[in-house]
């Protein structure tokens, strides 16, 4: 039976030392090893078809390798998987696996989640939502380094580092592309002050307008919910009955379903998109948003960059990626103190599709 080729094996066709081999298969090579030797290091490991031993390596660094995710909906939503695609891509290149549970949005079950997972000695822990809001972190995830991704420590002065999506500046930047092609006449359909995302795409609306010196019309502003119909109805009472003159000229919605809804309601009055109206909406929901027609312009949420940023951050915490160490400050520091109690904003990105279009003729 072939011998199966140790890491001294791939440190002597590898021209390096055994320690060096170590850091680059484990995922600490940068700024450790010169990127010429880790190459090297990667090319032999492949040729001699070796991998670290986990379980090994797992005793020596008293680090199972496993992070745990707890989830309110995500595994089960169509929607919001990809944070959970982001983490665990990150993770991987880290030598990490994750294991995640969902609570099918039920908040009894938060701290037994947790406690399951810290029974299998996870590393660290993480939770995500399917939708931006505050949470109410189960108190055993201080035991462990932590962060939370799409949602936020509800406590107002301590709590959990977050990574969540900047909806103002997603909001600004929204109105500011259809300001771009001309229209200063710009309605904007938002779902319910519940969730924290709708209010703060409304404050970036009326940042845009404040930086290009325009008042906003209040009447323009409706809070009507966040599925299909409640998006037909805003529109209807926004454009039935109103003469050209008087009509919004493009309508900003909070998320792609509003936004169809708009579309709906334009075809019902004969209005064309986007030569009478310029439809934008947001989120750009898989299998929505480009398949439309006309296609959404939209704002694109950052769900994978946002996992990934989480758990970059929190691998830093656990002391596997740079800028962090095992020794820094033990287990649990992610949760505690308030330096480490930040948020993170990621910037969502704007798509341009067929639905936005230059400002009507003397409009």
């Amino acid at each position: 039976m072939k011998r199966k080729a140790t890491a001294l094996d791939v440190a002597k066709l590898a021209g390096v030392s055994r320690s060096a081999v170590s850091l680059v298969l484990n995922g600490r090579g940068n700024g450790n090893v010169a990127l010429e030797s880790q190459q090297r290091i990667r090319d032999a490991a492949a040729a001699l078809n070796y991998s670290p031993n986990k379980i090994a390596l797992s005793l020596r660094n008293q680090q199972s390798r496993v992070i745990g995710i707890v989830s309110d909906q995500v595994v089960t939503s169509p929607f919001d998987g990809n944070i959970i695609a982001g983490a665990d891509a990150v993770a991987r290149e880290h030598g990490f696996v994750t294991v995640v549970m969902d609570t099918e949005l039920d908040e009894s079950r938060d701290e037994s989640a947790v406690e399951t997972l810290l029974d299998r000695q996870v590393d660290g822990l993480m939770y995500v939502t399917v939708g931006l809001r505050p949470l109410h972190v189960p108190p055993n995830m201080a035991r462990v380094p932590s962060i939370l991704a799409n949602c936020f420590d509800d406590r107002p002065n301590a709590g959990l580092p977050a990574v969540i999506p900047d909806e103002v500046r997603g909001g600004r930047e929204a109105a500011g592309h259809v300001m771009g092609l001309g229209h200063r006449d710009i309605a904007f359909l938002a779902g319910d002050s519940l969730t924290p995302a709708a209010p703060r795409r409304i404050e970036g609306y009326r940042e845009a307008f404040s930086a290009a010196g325009l008042p906003v019309n209040e009447d323009r502003v409706l809070q009507v919910g966040w599925d299909i119909d409640a998006g037909f109805h805003g529109a209807m009472k926004l454009l039935d009955g109103v003469e050209p003159a008087d009509r919004p000229t493009a309508i900003l919605c909070a998320n792609d379903r509003l936004a169809i809804g708009v579309v709906l309601a334009c075809y019902r009055l004969g209005l064309s998109v986007p030569q009478d109206v310029s439809v934008m909406g947001y989120d750009d929901e898989f299998r929505v948003a480009k398949t439309m027609v006309p296609a959404l312009s939209t704002m694109a949420l950052p769900l994978r960059e946002m996992g990934a940023a989480a758990m970059t951050a929190l691998l830093a915490e656990v002391g596997s990626v740079p800028g962090g160490g095992p020794d820094d400050e033990g287990p649990g520091t992610a949760a505690a103190g308030t330096a480490a109690a930040t948020e993170t904003m990621v910037p969502c990105q704007l798509v341009v599709r067929d639905s936005t279009g230059p400002v009507p003729a003397g409009r």
